[in-house]
């Protein structure tokens, strides 16, 4: 059996949201990647910081990094299809880490 491929996910949530209602977002994405399969590795707030530009109106964002596991795409193509429909993150990058 093959080793499962590891991944980082990096996400920038709207600055303005309720400490509540963040902690429920980054849940809901957690296991939505936990739901197909993935490994959630670590997921934690990396830091709030202005952006290079802006998004939505906004000119800051809180970064937020996931690194898990995954035997297959099927958790991070439901992240990532489902984050670009979601109006609380602005933007997301799903990267593939090399050993």
């Amino acid at each position: 059996m093959s080793q499962p491929t590891k991944y980082e996910i990096l996400y920038i949530i709207r600055p303005d949201m309720t400490d509540e209602a963040k902690k429920e977002l980054i849940a809901r994405f957690d296991q939505i990647l936990v739901d197909q399969g993935s490994e959630v590795v670590e997921s934690k707030d990396w830091a709030k910081k202005r952006l290079a530009y802006e998004i939505n109106d906004y000119r800051e964002g809180i970064y937020h990094l996931i690194t898990l596991t995954a035997d297959d795409a099927k958790g991070i193509n439901e992240f990532d299809r489902l984050a670009r429909i979601n109006r609380d993150i602005l933007r997301h990058m799903i990267t593939k880490v090399e050993e």
